[in-house]
């Protein structure tokens, strides 16, 4: 299963930029013997509708345009569900197992993202009911993810329940 994000933004070149990329290859260099592949990133450019609900219906055509056929979708949103690294890293487990190809984390612009797009997510997902600048958003997506794969394969990265 090839895993990506797909973010609308650049992040510039910096300390995170290099710790995600860092998060991201561990995640590629672990995955590979589980089955999952790609660990990718592709930045969106921001809208410049004039309006909030304009600019997210700009960006949603333009991530669904980037979104691979019939991929798992986890939008990422304050408002959406909490889970344990060890429930998101079996998700994936799962997803694979049922023999999913792609697996997709989108990360919306600076307006969030539109209604439709959350709605036809597999999953919405929070990291907290806080709002998180991207870069650091993109951050924690890389490292769940390499988490995932060392809950998968049994290595002792990760030392929660």
């Amino acid at each position: 299963m090839r895993i990506s994000i797909v973010a609308v933004g650049r992040m510039k070149a910096g300390p995170e930029r290099e710790l995600a990329a860092r998060f991201l290859d561990r995640a590629l260099t672990s995955g590979k013997a589980l089955g999952l592949s790609g660990f990718s990133v592709t930045e969106l450019p921001e809208s410049r509708a004039s309006s909030a609900d304009a600019r997210k219906a700009e960006e949603a055509r333009a991530i669904e345009d980037a979104l691979p056929e019939r991929a798992v979708l986890i939008a990422l949103d304050e408002r959406g569900k909490s889970v344990s690294s060890l429930d998101f890293a079996n998700r994936i487990g799962q997803w694979r197992d049922m023999g999913r190809t792609a697996l997709v984390l989108v990360l919306g612009g600076a307006d969030g993202l539109s209604p439709q797009l959350r709605t036809a997510a597999d999953l919405v997902l929070s990291f907290s009911a806080m709002t998180w600048p991207h870069q650091l958003a993109r951050i924690l997506v890389a490292e769940q993810l390499y988490r995932a794969t060392t809950i998968l394969s049994g290595h002792p990265y990760h030392r929660g329940d």
